[in-house]
């Protein structure tokens, strides 16, 4: 007895409509148009009842005759429903099996918040045995702006949407929501205090369905006494993964946290851990030959960080929103690569006052990698919070309020940095993989003859930032590739250094004699299981490699 005549038995009169539903899953199983013979032999059913219930499927739809060849296939009507079908299936349907799941493995509250107007609701809420899990009530209602679940949704939305919520408040109150909404969506996952619950933290992630099924966050509620700064980050990270699954299967765009297999279990001899700092995304190493230090940050913490080789030790200061480069200026101050655009930069007090911000018509952009030419001028490019579009630009500061797009269309904006005679500039785009040379004029700062001078399979890693020895050669951080990799002016690969961890993002040339490479290294969307095995992610490196680099120049101010 095959299925079919199981269930016709056991729902006694369905009989024939069991048997037209056989007719459209053997159609569907076959996977072409079918003709009558081939329906025939597969139902086993008369002649005269598989044309009756073809003639009723065609009639409805649900079947369609091509007459000509005599062949039959399935219907429009079938993909009508199947659009229906979809729009109804809502996020709670979709992700309570990741909400289950991730209750059970963190041992805390988990929920799903959806948006409604300008407010999120929990419409799915799975509180384990824990004693000390935080409760939450299904059909809790928060006003979206003040709730940490609702800046996660928010952060994923068009400008024009999340305008429409936050109208209504001061400039300072909405630059202070866009700058968290900015951190949110640079790094995947929100992570704020309770405004209703004193002591607890909260964890979210968006969960963005296709059209027509609305916006949502995957949570974590839980005491913060019981999650370290470092659990938290994880458990964002867990949460970005179960939200790529969730999204998978309704068919949105999913969430690439993956990165590649290590190559090999051997590490550079002579690579030394600085600083095991845990940074999200740090970035931006410079060395500052006046202090004798290393500036560097961390992007997505927001954070400043400044390492004294003298006393072996690693200073941090929190940055009041995304901050991706540091450079020091002929004036003995610094200058700062924001979400804001350029702006001065005290060490001391970690003030920052912005000079130009040339994209401050593109909130759903950020700055990323900087560096100075030999003139004094700031280059730097740009890119999307969630380097999910080709927004970037490559941008030159002329003066500090003054600054000139020199090339566009750049996804992931990266390392950038000039040869030893200032005749080439170099520039990367990491999503398309690929460092670009150009022309360059020392003088006038004018750039000619773009080309492809690196490209990297994704399997190998993707490049990253990156800076020139005093001999030409360009080092290469190789993000998800987990080593820094050395080239020639010819682009010939000259050495390589393999890494503890897989995202090393930075590297510049520092030390009394210029010929120790510090690198930087990102643990931003790795889950726990890569973790485990790359415990350093995050960390400062260093290494003496025999060759010098390039002297810093500084900002002209």
């Amino acid at each position: 007895m095959n299925r079919f005549d199981d269930i016709a038995e056991r729902f006694p009169g369905a009989g024939t409509l069991v048997k037209g539903i056989q007719i459209i899953e053997i159609l569907d199983q076959i996977g072409r148009p079918a003709t009558s013979a081939e329906l025939l032999a597969e139902t086993g059913l008369p002649k005269a009842t598989l044309y009756r219930l073809i003639g009723a499927l065609v009639a409805f739809g649900y079947i369609r005759h091509d007459s000509r060849l005599k062949t039959y296939a399935l219907g429009h009507r079938l993909i009508e429903l199947a659009g229906k079908s979809m729009a109804s299936f809502d996020l709670r349907t979709a992700a309570e099996t990741e909400v289950l799941r991730l209750s059970k493995a963190l041992n805390e509250t988990v929920s799903l918040a959806v948006m409604e107007g300008d407010r999120i609701i929990y419409v799915d809420v799975r509180r384990p045995s824990n004693p000390l899990a935080i409760g939450v009530e299904i059909g809790r209602e928060l006003p979206a702006r003040q709730s940490a679940s609702g800046h996660a949704i928010l952060s994923a939305l068009p400008p024009h949407q999340v305008n429409g919520i936050i109208g209504g408040l001061t400039s300072e109150e909405q630059s202070a929501l866009l700058a968290d909404f900015a951190i949110s969506r640079a790094r995947g996952y929100s992570i704020a205090n309770s405004r209703t619950l004193d002591g607890v933290v909260v964890i979210a992630v968006p969960v963005n369905g296709p059209p027509g099924m609305g916006h949502g966050a995957i949570v974590v509620t839980a005491l913060a006494s019981r999650l370290t700064y470092e659990r938290r980050h994880v458990i964002g990270r867990d949460l970005m993964e179960a939200a790529r699954r969730v999204m998978g299967n309704i068919g949105s765009a999913p969430v690439s946290i993956t990165a590649n297999p290590r190559r090999t279990a051997h590490v550079e001899e002579g690579l030394e851990c600085l600083a095991t700092a845990g940074a999200i995304v740090g970035e931006g190493p410079v060395w500052d030959a006046r202090e004798g230090v290393l500036h560097w940050v961390d992007v997505a913490a927001p954070a400043f960080h400044v390492y004294d080789p003298k006393t072996g030790e690693d200073r941090m200061a929190h940055a009041p929103y995304l901050v991706s480069a540091v450079l020091p200026s002929d004036d003995g101050r610094m200058v700062a690569l924001t979400q804001n655009g350029l702006e001065q930069y005290d060490p001391v007090t970690h003030r920052l006052q912005t000079i130009h911000n040339p994209e401050a018509h593109l909130p759903s952009n950020r700055f990323n990698d900087a560096k100075t030419d030999s003139r004094g001028r700031v280059w730097t490019g740009s890119m999307s919070l969630d380097a999910s579009m080709p927004s970037g630009s490559l941008y030159r500061f002329d003066r500090g309020d003054s600054a000139r797009a020199m090339d566009g269309g750049f996804q992931v904006s990266n390392g950038l940095d000039w040869s030893p005679d200032g005749r080439t500039f170099y520039f990367t785009d990491t999503a398309l993989g690929i460092v670009f040379a150009y022309d360059y004029d020392s003088d006038s700062g004018a750039l000619s003859k773009r080309r492809s001078f690196l490209n990297f399979d994704p399997a190998e890693g993707k490049p990253d930032g990156l800076c020139v020895d005093s001999e030409g050669n360009l080092w290469v951080a190789l993000w998800d590739g987990w080593r820094v990799a050395c080239y020639g002016p010819d682009g010939s690969l000259k050495r390589e250094i393999d890494m503890p961890v897989p995202r090393p993002t930075s590297c510049c040339f520092g030390g009394d004699d210029m010929t120790r490479l510090f690198i930087t290294s990102a643990s931003i969307r790795l889950p726990a299981s890569v973790l485990e095995e790359a415990p350093l992610s995050g960390a400062l490196f260093a290494i003496d490699v025999g060759v010098a680099g390039q002297r810093v120049n500084e900002v002209a101010l």
